[in-house]
């Protein structure tokens, strides 16, 4: 009996197994493609990024002056302006909040960044795990401006 056991158990699962794989042929892989991290109002391009502070190595966050924590994430706006397929620094003002799926708004304090000739404009927000935050930038510039929306999960 001892020995009948075991075997059962393991023809239990094996035909377990089978009834799972079955009945469904393999599917190839859909690629899906990735947002687009731009928005182009006029001839102003706005780049726009948001990353995990804990996912920053700390030459990176050091640069940007931001702590490491893991309900923090910087986000990265760039101002590029448009000419003849090349994109040029731009200056203007960025003022962003992001809305999470609960209703609640955040208001984004941005200041900006020097980088060699362009400046970005960063700012911390507040995020949580299986959350989604979605992002509103008013953007205004001689180039161009309006309003950039976009949505991160984390």
């Amino acid at each position: 009996m001892r020995r009948l056991l075991p075997r059962l158990a393991l023809l239990t699962l094996a035909s377990a197994l089978a009834a799972c794989t079955s009945s469904e042929a393999p599917r190839p892989a859909t690629v899906i493609e990735a947002a687009p991290s731009y928005s182009d109002l006029g001839a102003l391009r706005v780049h726009y990024n948001v990353l995990p502070t804990l996912a920053m190595n700390r030459a990176m966050a050091a640069s940007y002056g931001v702590p490491q924590a893991a309900d923090q994430a910087l986000l990265v706006v760039a101002l590029r302006h448009r000419v003849d397929g090349d994109e040029l620094p731009a200056d203007g003002t960025v003022r962003a909040s992001a809305v999470d799926l609960s209703g609640r708004r955040q208001q984004i304090a941005l200041r900006p960044v020097r980088t060699g000739e362009y400046t970005d404009h960063v700012g911390l927000v507040t995020v949580s795990r299986h959350d989604t935050l979605r992002f509103e930038l008013q953007v205004q510039s001689a180039h161009g401006g309006g309003m950039a929306r976009f949505q991160r999960s984390y």
